[in-house]
């Protein structure tokens, strides 16, 4: 009698056996990969950080621009007028000066001389 033929190798139930890790681990990686650098993925994070921390500095210098404008704007009011800076901003927005005066212009570009 002939048994060889009754035997079955193993072989397809390997194959068998490692096709569901496989799948598992193909479908782990996709997902791995789009937490990464998907669209709403880590890597987008990151920027969106870098972009809240640069905002955040342009508010901080605006509010402080604010600041300094409303303060002076408070100075012009009609209640609260300061002599000194409604002639510092008359001369500058008109340009003249008195012929008493030292005038000296200042390049904000140019470096400073060295002593």
């Amino acid at each position: 009698m002939d048994t060889y033929g009754l035997i079955r190798t193993s072989e397809p139930m390997r194959l068998r056996n490692a096709l569901l890790p496989l799948i598992c681990m193909i479908v782990i990686g996709y997902f791995a990969y789009h937490a990464v650098y998907g669209r709403h993925g880590f890597i987008a994070w990151l920027s969106l950080q870098n972009r809240v921390d640069t905002l955040e500095q342009q508010y901080a210098q605006v509010h402080e621009t604010r600041t300094r404008l409303d303060r002076q704007v408070a100075l012009l009011r009609p209640e609260s007028l300061d002599p000194d800076l409604l002639d510092e901003r008359a001369r500058a927005a008109l340009g003249f000066a008195n012929p008493d005066d030292i005038v000296i212009f200042h390049d904000e570009n140019k470096p400073a001389p060295k002593p």
